[in-house]
């Protein structure tokens, strides 16, 4: 990775403050209490399936293996505990190395702020440093706010081709 991600305050469109930061290890307890606040339909959209708790052993592989195997941004804010994850973003590289998986959340009481777009841009501007060629992410078709805020990103939305539920996001990072 070329540089360090650059952490910055951000006023969503309803006047509120979120703080957007690179995904630490330290972030694990709070990642499962953002799961927990989570609904059951977002959880579903997120995660593509009906899931009750998150996969610890996956979580904790994920963010001890950052950045070697992507980058994650986290947006906070204060809370009684310290801070709580209202929205997050994450890239992971696969089998080839220009091409990277995208995954974001963001807290029912977030949504519609602009939280999602911003999170996205600075995953994608991070991506694009690191030079990746790519960035692809997987959405379900009934998923039509992630898939809208993709469009308007510049991903190029199409038929998951091995499976009808689903939307196939591309962006070819040279033109975000």
């Amino acid at each position: 990775m070329n540089s360090e991600f650059i952490e910055f305050d951000y006023t969503l469109r309803d006047g509120r403050t979120v703080h957007l930061r690179a995904m630490r290890p330290v972030d694990e307890t709070e990642f499962v209490q953002a799961f927990d606040r989570l609904s059951p339909d977002t959880r579903y959209m997120r995660f593509m399936h009906s899931i009750k708790a998150p996969n610890m052993e996956n979580l904790r592989r994920v963010l001890t293996s950052l950045p070697e195997i992507g980058f994650g941004i986290v947006a906070t804010v204060p809370a009684a505990d310290g801070y709580d994850i209202v929205g997050s973003a994450i890239y992971i590289i696969g089998k080839d190395p220009t091409v990277c998986e995208f995954a974001t959340t963001v807290a029912e009481d977030y949504a519609g702020a602009g939280l999602g777009g911003t999170i996205m841009r600075a995953l994608i501007g991070e991506a694009k440093q690191r030079g990746l060629a790519e960035m692809e992410g997987f959405v379900l078709a009934e998923n039509k706010p992630m898939l809208r805020l993709a469009a308007k990103l510049g991903f190029a939305v199409a038929p998951d081709p091995h499976d009808p539920t689903t939307r196939l996001c591309k962006l070819r990072l040279a033109d975000a």
